[in-house]
This record gives structure tokens, sequence and C-alpha cells, in this order.
């Protein structure tokens, strides 16, 4: 099971929450990823856990200003990359191009979509991870996996359908262990969630009940 940890621009401390993330992963041995703003990846990956960017471009090297090259993030310590979060929309021929981009800087990718339908369209470009995420209950503490499930299971049944061996991931809403339960038995081989973490008190205490609720 993957918790992908997306902190957004959200005003808390990357580092903070990243050491934490560092030490649930080793004290449960789970895979905890966290994704900060792109000025702080370097910092975060010095704490050892496992440090994905927001989002990378599909740039080579070049004369590209106030874009984001694959190659510098993973410099920077960067082992993945989220692509078309439904904050960071983007066309199906871009997402291609920064999948490739990922893949040239030894990157894996999480591929965010809002629906089953566009699951399927994106599994089909072969990122390593796919998540459903839908925009509407992004934020609102309401978890996808208990306002629609069908939703998490569908998209599973189309991820399949197109390359099996591309597991989905289930965003929107998650907060709790039961949350992560409940999207597992959907058939979801992880979450995605942001504000859960970001925004409280005791992120150590979230993401201990993230990874080891029964």
């Amino acid at each position: 099971m993957f918790v992908v940890v997306n902190l957004k621009s959200y005003a808390c401390d990357p580092v903070e929450i990243a050491s934490a993330a560092a030490d649930v992963a080793d004290d449960v041995d789970a895979r905890i990823a966290v994704a900060p703003q792109t000025a702080h990846i370097e910092r975060v990956a010095s704490t050892g856990v496992e440090t994905w960017a927001q989002h990378v471009d599909s740039i080579e090297h070049g004369s590209h200003t106030g874009q984001s090259l694959a190659e510098s993030v993973a410099d920077a310590g960067a082992v993945g990359t989220l692509l078309n979060h439904s904050e960071r929309r983007l066309k199906l021929a871009d997402i291609d191009g920064g999948i490739h981009a990922a893949k040239r800087a030894g990157l894996e990718t999480v591929v965010c979509a809002n629906n089953p339908a566009q699951i399927g369209a994106v599994t089909a470009l072969s990122p390593e991870m796919v998540a459903v995420e839908p925009p509407e209950l992004i934020g609102t503490g309401t978890p996808v996996s208990h306002a629609d499930p069908d939703i998490v299971s569908e998209a599973v049944r189309t991820a399949n359908g197109v390359d099996e061996s591309v597991p989905v991931l289930c965003g929107a809403g998650i907060s709790t262990g039961d949350d992560v339960d409940a999207a597992v038995e959907l058939g979801s081989e992880g979450v995605l969630l942001a504000s859960g973490v970001a925004k409280v008190d005791d992120p150590r205490a979230v993401l201990t009940d993230l990874v080891t609720n029964e």
C-alpha cells in the first residue's frame, strides 16, 4: 500500500511533515511519499523520506523559462512525480510528454484523472500508477470511497482492462485509516491525500493511523 502526501502550497512546515513521514514509514515498514513545492524538494529529500515532485513539464534541456525540468527535480532528490492533478490539468499529449520526460529522468509517475473513463485513457500511456480523484471532493474531508464507491471500483476495472500492471490509487477526501481501508476494499493499492496531513496539528499521528489502521 502506497500513501502519497501532496503538500500543495499549504502553509505547513514541509520538513516537519517529511520527517514525520520518514519516521512512520520506518516504524511500520510502509511506503509513504511526500510531494512538496519544487523549491522544497531538496530539503524534504534530506529527511530520508521518499520525495516526489508535484509536477514536471514535457520539456528537455533548453530555452524553457518557468517550467519544471524532470532532470532538475530528480537532481534535487525526487524519485517520482504527480501529473495531471485536478489543480494542474493537462492535455493528453502533455501527459504523455510528461510521462516520457519522467522516464528519461528516472522518475516514477502517478497520473491523476477525474473519472473511470479518464483513468482508462491515462493508463494507456503506461505510467507507473494512476489515481482517481473526483475534483468536487478534493479537500472536503469526504472520501470518494464513501461518497461514490462505484467510481473507485469502476476505475480499477477500467485500468485493469487496459493494463493490469498499472495500480490504481484513490484520491480526494482521504484523511483516516478507515478511508484507506475502504479504498483498499474497492481495489485501490494506495491513496493520494493532501489537507488530511498538511493541515493538521499532528501529522505523525494521522500518518500512523493511515498505515496501521485495522
